[in-house]
């Protein structure tokens, strides 16, 4: 054969996906239940994420939650702290570090965060497939399930399946639609008459369903051709990138464990037939692989992890289980498959400070300089004060000009703030338009107010005015405007 017909050969199985056949149908996966220490891991994992999903929104600081992700009215909490659209800046800034940190992070480990941390692998395989493993058993028994005639047995099984699905799915989205518009807002649309409410209801069940119809029919799916984060691996990793790998170097060749026994069924017969089978033909010597396909049936996504690292694996651990409890049966040692890089398998050794890792995290270490430094000289006030459009100045006596003023303060703060404005130049006098301002949370106070100075202070036609911002007789923030004056 070619050599280059040979690569394409062993490189087959990248030429299609392992849930669709050469027709294009959908190959339903039935994974067998997974067990073993990484599996116990991540079941645990999963529950404090779980828990710390459902219960963030029950947690509030000075009336806020801690989390709040309001598109629609422009408003992010993040621990209690309130950003605004003026804080946009920030948002893009670690938007940017949060991307780098994906890369480096990918470029290292791989595709982990979707085995552990994903929120799509979590409630697929620790909540709803665990669901399903407790209604219909375990993989042959749902194959044989789907393929069983519709009886009262069967029924009863889907529609408690399906119903417990549904049920989930719809807590599921009312407590992503808390942390858009609160739970407060999601306890009146659900308690409330549904004419109040019509758009929030509407979009709760569009949740609802659109959850449904990930986990009952996409599925792997989603992990497989939808998320954008399984392709970046293809350009992310190198051989340097610690991923969930097949040792082929000890496993190969694999094949199943035969103990053979001579017709005669003696001792010596054996030995003999054995010594004469040897010398007619070299002992095959075999690798501790044993093709038990394990590590196939465990995989939720249906590949075969022993062909190499392929797109679709989300690194759940599952083959690594099922390879070891083999492993250790046939009393061979455990890692056969393992978290290992390409060249920790065949050159045996790990280099994680390759030249890529040091570049992505120098950037990444820039770039959470600025993040600390923009979120440390970020105030929890921002003023913006300019002169009135199409103004001069007045004249209020002999001695005295005035400018009027319009501005905005932007309260950052869960809480109502009053707020005063001290002027810092000598020979001036700050006078509000109506009462002081009180800026309400997270919102903007606007108002005018007049600038007066006496004319022996001014400098010239433009004069730099310096103001303070107090709230409680305490600085919140310093700003800056142009003072117009006659020409000297």
């Amino acid at each position: 054969m070619d050599p280059i017909e040979a690569i394409y050969d062993t490189e087959e199985y990248r030429n299609h996906i392992a849930t669709v056949d050469e027709k294009g149908k959908r190959v339903w996966v039935y994974p067998k239940k997974p067990k073993g220490r990484f599996t116990n891991m991540r079941t645990w994992l999963s529950g404090i994420l779980l828990l710390f999903l459902f219960g963030m929104p029950f947690l509030k600081y000075n009336g806020e939650p801690l989390l709040l992700f309001n598109i629609l009215e422009r408003k992010f909490i993040l621990f209690g702290i309130l950003f605004t659209p003026q804080d946009f800046h920030l948002f893009g800034l670690a938007m940017l570090t949060l991307i780098v940190f994906i890369v480096l992070f990918t470029v290292v480990f791989g595709r982990l965060f979707c085995g552990w941390v994903c929120p799509q692998t979590i409630f697929m395989e620790m909540v709803f497939r665990k669901i399903e493993y407790w209604i219909e058993g375990d993989a042959g028994a749902q194959r044989k399930l789907n393929a069983a005639p519709w009886t009262s047995d069967k029924v009863l099984k889907k529609a408690a399946k399906l119903s417990i699905f549904f049920l989930i799915a719809v807590l599921v989205a009312n407590t992503f639609l808390a942390y858009i518009i609160g739970l407060d807002e999601v306890v009146l649309i659900a308690t409330e008459p549904v004419s109040q409410h019509v758009g929030g209801f509407i979009s709760m069940i569009v949740f609802s369903f659109a959850f449904f119809f990930v986990f009952t029919y996409l599925r792997e799916q989603v992990c497989v051709a939808i998320c954008p984060y399984g392709r970046l691996q293809g350009v992310l990793l190198d051989r340097n990138s610690i991923v969930i790998a097949y040792d082929h170097i000890r496993g190969e060749p694999r094949g199943k464990i035969r103990k053979e026994k001579s017709p005669s069924g003696s001792p010596v017969s054996d030995i003999a037939a054995s010594v004469t089978e040897a010398a007619a033909a070299p002992q095959k010597v075999l690798g501790d692989c044993i093709d038990c396909k394990l590590c196939v049936h465990v995989c939720p996504t249906g590949i075969d992890i022993r062909n190499g690292t392929q797109l679709e694996c989300v690194n759940c651990t599952a083959c690594i289980d099922a390879c070891d409890e083999v492993m250790d049966k046939v009393s061979r040692p455990r890692g056969l498959i393992r978290y290992d890089s390409h060249n920790g398998i065949v050159e045996k050794r790990r280099r994680l400070f390759t030249p890529r890792v040091i570049a992505y995290s120098a950037i990444l270490a820039l770039l959470l300089i600025l993040n600390i430094a923009f979120l440390s000289s970020r105030t929890e006030v921002e003023t913006i004060v300019l002169r009135a459009p199409g103004l001069l100045f007045q004249k209020v006596d002999e001695n005295r000009i005035s400018n009027l003023y319009n501005y905005e303060v932007i309260n950052k703060t869960t809480q109502d703030i009053p707020v005063e404005f001290r002027l810092l130049n000598e020979g001036g006098e700050l006078k509000i338009v109506g009462s002081a301002p009180t800026a309400k949370a997270g919102e903007i106070a606007k108002g005018s107010f007049f600038i007066i100075m006496d004319k022996d202070k001014l400098e010239g036609r433009k004069n730099d005015m310096k103001i303070e911002v107090y709230s409680n007789n305490k600085l919140v923030d310093k700003t800056k405007t142009n003072f117009f004056g006659p020409p000297r």
